[in-house]
């Protein structure tokens, strides 16, 4: 490892940059006109949840989580992923170190530790937050959420949370950071419940269904704040022409 990847990823360097980014977004919640859909979002949802996301929405995502809610989000093992522990304690959000392994050793990338972890959070009332897709497949739902819903009994709400300024990155997931003095809209969708007994084929239709759903809340939260969303998925191409 160079210099100054040890400098950067030193305990020092990393507590600090963390919270400059924590205080940086609770200004970007502070200065921004936000909306939520549905208005009576928060009460149709049953507590705890396991909030679904994109990657490249970790940025934003904790704005959907009210000053009594109690959360835990699972963060990578990665040098990343502890500087983004360290900010989201500083947003009120505990960290549990984790990943899947994606054909990979799942010990070292602390897959079922972690699972277990999420499981005691929510077993313990505290609302979970993950992304739903896997690391460097943008936008495709993994089994990993849907295993979690059916294991803990807890339904999944898939969550959008934008604002009409930002950097968009031209990352593999779309990552997108808001600016202040704007528009925000976060939007929730509908809840997913996941049966203890789902057999192979209704666990992979229920992992459609969140993919479907993620999609949706995004495609509507840029809309309520004017733009496009960046990362949506190309429209299937019709063959054969349209018919008068």
């Amino acid at each position: 490892m160079g210099l100054v990847k040890r400098i950067i990823r030193s305990r020092v360097v990393q507590e600090t940059l963390g919270f400059l980014v924590a205080g940086y977004l609770k200004f970007v919640q502070r200065t921004n006109r936000f909306v939520t859909e549905p208005a009576d979002a928060y009460g149709r949802i049953e507590m705890p949840v396991i909030a679904a996301m994109w990657h490249g929405q970790h940025f934003m995502i904790h704005f959907a989580k009210r000053p009594q809610d109690r959360a835990a989000s699972l963060v990578s093992r990665s040098g990343d992923g502890e500087f983004n522990a360290i900010a989201l304690r500083h947003l009120g959000v505990r960290a549990i170190r984790g990943s899947g392994a994606r054909g990979r050793d799942i010990r070292k990338k602390g897959g079922a530790q972690a699972m277990r972890a999420m499981l005691r959070a929510l077993s313990d009332g505290e609302m979970v937050v993950m992304t739903a897709d896997i690391p460097k497949i943008s936008r495709i739902c993994g089994q990993g959420i849907v295993t979690l819903a059916q294991l803990s009994g807890r339904p999944i709400v898939p969550v959008a949370v934008v604002t009409s300024r930002r950097i968009d990155f031209d990352s593999w997931d779309r990552a997108s950071i808001g600016l202040p003095f704007g528009r925000g809209a976060m939007v929730l969708g509908d809840q997913i419940h996941v049966p203890r007994d789902a057999d192979e084929q209704t666990l992979e239709s229920l992992r459609k269904t969140v993919e479907r759903e993620l999609d949706r809340v995004h495609e509507r939260a840029y809309a309520l704040v004017g733009s496009r969303d960046p990362g949506a998925k190309p429209s299937p191409v019709l063959m054969g022409g349209s018919r008068a």
